[in-house]
């Protein structure tokens, strides 16, 4: 593992339906195209309100998986929307496609995990 913190995430989701933990990681890498393509598109367009909103939501989104790096990177991009400030926004979003690409990697290794 990476990113994950696997035992905070083995205990969280010991008790869900297999098939409801796979679903969720499936939506996720589902998702994340779209995702990380929206925060690029707020980045160049300098849309500090949208970047606040589809920051928080991949920050929620990324901590059902108890990732504390790219949802580190998340927050951090959260916050400068919020603020309005455009100083290193591209090098804090290329530092959450890095982490959020190991994410994806270990979320593939964990479904087998959730294979009945």
């Amino acid at each position: 593992m990476k990113v994950i913190d696997e035992k905070a995430f083995m205990e969280t989701f010991q008790y869900f339906d297999k098939s409801i933990v796979i679903e969720i990681i499936d939506i996720f890498i589902q998702e994340y195209p779209d995702r990380i393509a929206a925060l690029k598109k707020d980045i160049e367009a300098r849309d500090f309100n949208k970047l606040k909103f589809d920051a928080h939501s991949m920050k929620g989104v990324i901590s059902n998986f108890f990732a504390e790096a790219p949802q580190f990177f998340a927050k951090e991009l959260e916050l400068k929307g919020t603020k309005g400030d455009g100083e290193g926004l591209i090098e804090l979003f290329e530092s959450l496609k890095i982490h959020s690409n190991e994410l994806l990697e270990d979320l593939e290794l964990m479904k087998p995990k959730f294979v009945e």
